[in-house]
């Protein structure tokens, strides 16, 4: 039986329980804002090396790169793919960069 998101959840007896599955709501919804934006950054950053607006793309660069390590160092992702990402987007910029002079 394949179990869903909506699938309704086992009530917790113990107080201790029942306080972590408050604070698990409250965490839930804080990290899949801090996902959230990690994406947003990344997409912003693609679409100004789409664009071929190089000072644009490396404004969104370097406020990226602080989202990035933000989001690794808190560990909701990991930081090799931190790493990943970044590198990966420091070679787009680049490249449009030297494509622009």
């Amino acid at each position: 039986m394949a179990t869903s998101s909506k699938a309704k959840k086992k009530t917790v007896r113990l107080a201790s329980g029942r306080k972590r599955a408050r604070q698990d709501v409250k965490l839930n919804a804080h990290n899949s804002s801090l996902r959230s934006h990690f994406r947003t950054v990344i997409k912003n950053v693609q679409k100004a090396v789409a664009g071929g607006d190089a000072d644009k793309a490396t404004d969104l660069f370097k406020h990226a790169q602080k989202v990035i390590d933000s989001v690794a160092d808190k560990g909701i992702f990991h930081k090799n793919k931190a790493a990943r990402h970044k590198s990966r987007l420091a070679a787009k910029v680049k490249a449009l960069a030297t494509a622009a002079a």
